[in-house]
């Protein structure tokens, strides 16, 4: 069965873009249009509203990707379990994580599972971690190594990986506006301080939480979708930010920067791989998340 057209549909619906989609896909732009246009065509149904500028889903589109998603699923364990005998798993996996996280973790998770499965493609997409439980949850992705949320969502199993604390680092010029004692913390000495924050996830959820026990809204100076990013701006003396230890202890820019001894400090990150519980079912899924230890 030529499953090709359900791929090349579902790279475009989650990317948006047909020069992307059709480099994930290693085919042409129009031969990608096409596949849609015949999709299209046999559906009787427009997938997407597309112009020279923009890609967007239609209601039918969304409720194609859905089954494209679970289609291609369902293929991939019908074939491994009818292809039993083989012994050989095949297939693709992909992964979403941030830039640090991939060469904090993958090495290790993934080397096993590539010396006992060469025919398992591991797919890698890097970014916002804020992001990765929802590219989970939709469908996007199949794994993701993420923070742990105060409250795991419905449907998701999570293995901890390791713990990391969250810091406020600081420029290692002086300025005016570092709190002179940060471990006897004032309104006084944090009400002007520009902050350097990710947009969303759990390190800004801690940092607000942490400034409102203070009785002061922190004075945002940027917001920002990643870590590294954070560190980046820091060093360069733009501000104070929030950031894992571990993104801190991996970041080229460390020296820069320098650790402020706040008080109280903010609570753990416990950073782990997500997958959906059904996703369990697959012997491709499986094979990956039985090698990782839980810590």
């Amino acid at each position: 069965m030529d499953m090709r057209p359900l791929k090349q549909f579902l790279a475009l619906a989650d990317t948006l873009h047909f020069g992307r989609a059709s480099e994930l896909c290693h085919v042409s732009p129009s031969t990608l249009s096409r596949t849609i246009r015949q999709l299209e065509e046999a559906l009787d149904a427009p997938l997407f509203v597309r112009d020279n500028r923009h890609v967007a889903l239609t209601r039918q589109g969304h409720l194609f990707q859905q089954y494209a998603r679970e289609a291609l699923g369902q293929w991939e364990m019908l074939r491994h379990a009818l292809g039993s005998q083989a012994g050989e798993l095949a297939g693709e996996i992909s992964i979403y994580c941030s830039v640090t996280a991939s060469y904090s973790f993958l090495y290790d998770l993934l080397s096993d599972v590539r010396q006992r499965h060469p025919r398992i493609e591991l797919k890698l997409h890097t970014g916002d971690p804020a992001e990765s439980m929802g590219r989970v949850l939709a469908g996007e992705e199949d794994m993701a190594i993420t923070p742990r949320p105060r409250s795991m969502p419905a449907g998701l199993a999570f293995k901890s990986l390791t713990r990391s604390p969250l810091v406020f680092i600081a420029p290692m010029a002086q300025a005016e506006w570092v709190p002179a004692t940060p471990d006897s913390p004032s309104i006084e000495q944090w009400r002007n301080v520009p902050m350097i924050l990710s947009e969303a996830g759990l390190s800004r959820e801690y940092a607000d939480t942490w400034f409102r026990a203070l009785g002061v809204p922190p004075s945002i100076y940027a917001q920002v979708a990643g870590h590294e990013a954070i560190v980046s701006m820091v060093g360069l003396g733009f501000g104070i930010g929030v950031v894992p230890r571990i993104v801190l202890d991996n970041s080229p820019l460390a020296q820069r920067v320098r650790v402020l001894p706040v008080k109280p400090e903010l609570p753990h990150y416990d950073v782990g791989l997500c997958v959906l519980h059904r996703q369990l079912k697959s012997p491709l899924i499986q094979a990956l998340w039985e090698t990782v230890s839980e810590r």
